[in-house]
């Protein structure tokens, strides 16, 4: 068996970010929905706390960023009027930062993210935030498919278990299987914020 390779690698696409000081953030979904209760994910606090170094380093450096909170209405376990549904106090935005309000796992869909990266003229975008499999997935394909370059910081990343077809799907086993489909094409994945250069 030959060894492993990504289709990014076979289509000569770039194997690392871009600098920080050309990219926009982009915080999906990083709301109260996911720090405990049903939908609590594992290493959410730790993943919390690198997401919160990245914005750091975002804001120190003066790029766009762009906070997406996803809404599901009222009652619901992502109800933007209520607690559940806020972004965590540590990584919320700040004076004239964006806020873009989703239905859909996909950032991109029916929502003006698109025309606000287009404003700032953003090619290059860093992701971090949740679920892994799910909105960060969903989002890094979209910016793909719309042309731009995602970088995910997988540090800045969280899931669950899953039941699956045959058991549990671990949440150590959905994250590194999420993270590894999205390198294989969509964009760069990271370890940590520290691996962005400035």
């Amino acid at each position: 068996m030959p060894e492993p390779t990504t289709l990014r690698a076979l289509a000569g696409l770039p194997a690392t970010p871009a600098s920080l000081a050309d990219s926009t953030l982009v915080m999906i979904d990083c709301q109260n929905t996911y720090t405990h209760g049903v939908m609590a994910l594992d290493g959410v606090d730790a993943a919390l706390d690198e997401a919160a170094k990245l914005l750091e380093r975002a804001r120190a450096a003066g790029i766009p960023i762009i906070h997406i909170e996803h809404d599901d209405g009222d009652g619901s376990l992502y109800d933007i009027r209520a607690e559940i549904g806020q972004i965590v106090d540590r990584v919320a935005p700040q004076g004239a930062e964006t806020v873009i309000v989703k239905n859909f796992p996909n950032s991109f869909v029916q929502t003006e993210l698109d025309d606000r990266l287009k404003a700032v003229s953003a090619r290059n975008l860093i992701l971090a935030g949740f679920m892994t499999h799910m909105c960060v997935n969903s989002t890094a394909r979209g910016a793909f498919n719309l042309g731009y370059a995602p970088t995910v910081v997988a540090a800045a990343t969280a899931t669950r278990a899953l039941p699956g077809p045959t058991g549990v799907v671990t949440s150590e086993a959905l994250q590194a299987a999420s993270l590894a489909a999205i390198s294989d094409l969509f964009g760069v994945v990271v370890p940590d914020a520290a691996a962005i250069p400035d």
